[in-house]
């Protein structure tokens, strides 16, 4: 038996799709500025607690340098949380989507992996982020018929050791 799909089908199909697209990034929108909130209150708790190292600082106490590196790890992950917002306020149509969302998609996973200890729960909700954003893409990407080329981004991003990258 034949099944034959009428273009209204397939019309109906991606409809569905476009409609499912706005929610799911408003929740991504709010999801981002909840962890975004977590991240700067933790920033303003360590920068009440290094507030001691401007004047009592040690080099050679490892307690001081751990503390450094955490608020800079906040920091750091803060910044690239801010770019992502930035580059999600651009989006301005279905069209835009594949275009601006597929590269912050592995910095919201290297951020979260750089959080799991120290932020569980900020790491949890930022793969919760990556997979609700990355289910965004593919769905625009059907819709707009777009075409990944993969090829461009792995001569850009190689393959890297994250960990290595966090020790430096």
């Amino acid at each position: 038996m034949l099944v034959k799909y009428g273009l209204d089908a397939l019309a109906s199909e991606n409809t569905s799709y476009s409609v499912t697209l706005v929610p799911r990034l408003n929740f991504s929108i709010d999801l981002l500025s909840s962890i975004i909130e977590i991240l700067q209150e933790q920033r303003i708790e360590l920068k009440n607690l290094n507030k001691h190292l401007i004047i009592d600082f040690d080099e050679f106490d490892q307690s001081h340098l751990k503390s450094l590196k955490l608020e800079q790890m906040i920091v750091f992950s803060l910044d690239i949380l801010f770019q992502i917002k930035s580059q999600i306020d651009l989006i301005s149509g279905i069209q835009s989507i594949p275009e601006i969302l597929p590269s912050s998609i592995p910095m919201i996973r290297t951020v979260s992996a750089q959080l799991f200890v120290v932020s569980p729960i900020s790491s949890q909700k930022l793969s919760e982020l990556s997979v609700c954003l990355g289910s965004i893409v593919l769905d625009s990407a059907v819709l707009t018929q777009a075409r990944f080329d993969f090829s461009k981004s792995n001569e850009k991003y190689p393959i890297v050791d994250f960990f290595k990258l966090s020790n430096v």
